[in-house]
């Protein structure tokens, strides 16, 4: 039986509505205030949730925003009084995912309530059946077939994982999946891209805050580690925490608590947690800018995933797998790449690895107007010779991998900054970063207007 919390100060509304919504075989829970709500959801476990927006205390898009932060996915129907536009755009904003007005026709309602149920369990399937396949290509070559191994090895234990890859190589897949494998695939998988955050920010958004904690802190927040109790924490970019912030990491990790900014209240915590970087940390470690026992705590087990220019014999499997994906986003029905296209893509030496792939083919699925992507359709670097900056960085005594990568990086930036005409929100929706990421990239590379 699906249970719904009902949040309204109306006593006779209450009592009528959940006479109908018990009818109609759901379990139902009363709060009164946005306060009660709040602690009654923090205890038990909701399927959907109604919200009246004239609460005696918190208003309810408040309350909405509230409940959203605590768990993104649950469904939030508003009710109120008034017929106001401008409550429904905000509160279809803030994440509900209906608004119905006073009085209200049950019927109407229930169709509504069971609307919202289905798209959030079909959004459940979805992701049982992406977390079945893990959109992760096993790969032919044998250095994929050692990764995937490796992936099944550790996922049933409780070992910290380190994943090292250069950018845009499938990191994140490869942590998701291992959650996905493991005891924990019903708990929450949270990822956290440690690349962006500042010292304050990183505190908050690893450990939370209570209100008043700081400027702008005009709430209590849950933290990372406690949004993935019982699960598993996905710490992208972890070599760029600030050392503060890393001996605040070591702690939670050694003694499983934590302490939110502004409190002084030990939370105990359960989480797995999976670690990525593209830098190399063991140098970091000899430079002093991370922390040797961080390291060894987070690198229990270490998976290094390769480039894509190292295992070529992959890419027949990927450019499968990023067609169907590219078809199905932009409703088109392109079969695959002509023989002069695909020579390009298996010479092209892909700095930016995977996340590039993705983007050359839903591009070209986008400009063909036939049933295959063909040498017209690539970008211009295409036709240009390849070069193997890897191989030539040896000849020429580049041995620095990270100067490799970076390097690497940078001319991807650039080359897409180009095809974009410069604008960068494009430039970093199809580098898949935000703008302050790509932002960070062009200061450190000297890329700035």
């Amino acid at each position: 039986m699906e249970k719904i919390l009902l949040v309204d100060d109306d006593h006779y509304f209450n009592s009528m509505l959940s006479a109908f919504l018990e009818r109609n075989q759901f379990e139902v829970s009363l709060a009164m205030s946005s306060r009660v709500a709040i602690d009654t959801f923090r205890k038990e476990s909701f399927d959907l949730i109604l919200v009246d927006y004239n609460l005696p205390d918190i208003d309810g898009l408040e309350l909405i925003q509230i409940l959203k932060q605590e768990n993104k996915d649950i469904p939030i129907i508003l009710i109120t009084s008034y017929s106001d536009i401008n409550t429904a755009v905000r509160s279809i904003k803030l994440g509900a995912y209906e608004f119905v007005n006073k009085p209200i026709v049950p019927d109407e309602l229930l169709l509504t309530i069971r609307g919202a149920l289905k798209v959030n369990q079909s959004k459940k399937s979805e992701s049982k059946s992406d977390a079945d396949k893990g959109n992760y290509v096993i790969g032919k070559s044998d250095a994929s077939q050692k990764v995937w191994e490796h992936l099944h090895l550790v996922a049933p234990t409780k070992m910290t994982v380190l994943i090292l890859g250069e950018s845009g190589t499938g990191k994140e897949y490869a942590a998701r999946l291992i959650h996905q494998k493991s005891k924990r695939a019903d708990k929450p998988f949270v990822a956290l891209d440690c690349g962006v955050l500042s010292k304050e920010l990183a505190v908050s958004e690893l450990f939370g805050h209570t209100k008043g904690s700081f400027t702008g802190a005009t709430q209590d927040k849950k933290g990372s580690f406690e949004h993935a109790q019982g699960g598993t924490i996905f710490l992208d970019e972890v070599g760029n925490l600030p050392l503060d912030v890393q001996v605040q990491l070591l702690r939670a990790i050694q003694e499983r608590k934590i302490h939110r900014l502004g409190s002084d209240q030990e939370i105990e915590i359960d989480v797995r947690i999976i670690a990525a970087t593209n830098e190399q940390l063991k140098k970091a470690v000899e430079e002093g800018t991370f922390r040797s026992d961080l390291y060894h705590r987070l690198n229990e087990f270490e998976i290094q995933i390769p480039p894509l220019r190292d295992r070529k014999d992959d890419i027949d499997d990927y450019v499968n797998l990023f067609l169907t994906e590219a078809c199905d986003e932009l409703g088109k029905e392109v079969e695959g790449v002509d023989d002069e296209a695909y020579k390009l893509l298996k010479n092209y030496n892909w700095p930016g690895n995977l996340r590039e792939l993705k983007n050359v083919i839903k591009r070209g699925v986008l400009l063909t107007q036939s049933t295959h992507i063909s040498t017209e359709h690539l970008p211009q670097e295409f036709s240009e010779k390849p070069v193997e900056r890897t191989s030539s960085a040896i000849e020429n005594g580049e041995t620095d991998l990270k100067a490799i990568q970076e390097q690497n990086e940078k001319e991807l930036i650039v080359k897409l900054l180009r095809e974009t005409k410069f604008n960068k929100s494009k430039t970093a929706k199809l580098l898949n970063i935000d703008r302050k990421t790509l932002y960070l990239k062009l200061e450190k590379y000297n890329l700035k207007d």
